[in-house]
């Protein structure tokens, strides 16, 4: 998977579209993300004992990999993802300015 924990994501489809945000977590073998502030669902939970009120908690949800598109630290646009290889090893890189991402 080209896009990696604690990188800046626009999202590109869903009700959020066109806001950014740092990517929080990734689930590889299913394709997904989580994105800080984005795609915020609110879930309600029952109260654990007697006397205690329920709540609703807003939680960010899971979003695939193809809703969304990496921001370039340096040049400031999405781009896809490239690979080089360097001397020890390969890196990525943005394909629209070639830099390090």
């Amino acid at each position: 998977m080209k896009i990696k924990k604690n990188d800046i994501v626009k999202m590109l489809a869903g009700k959020d579209r066109g806001k950014t945000g740092k990517v929080l977590s990734v689930f590889s073998e299913e394709g997904k993300v989580v994105v800080e502030n984005l795609n915020i669902v609110k879930k309600h939970n029952r109260p654990k004992r007697e006397g205690e009120k329920g709540q609703r908690v807003e939680v960010p949800r899971r979003i695939t990999v193809s809703n969304v598109m990496l921001v370039c630290p340096k040049c400031g646009k999405t781009t896809r993802v490239g690979y080089e290889k360097s001397g020890n090893g390969k890196m990525r890189i943005c394909k629209k300015c070639k830099s390090e991402v």
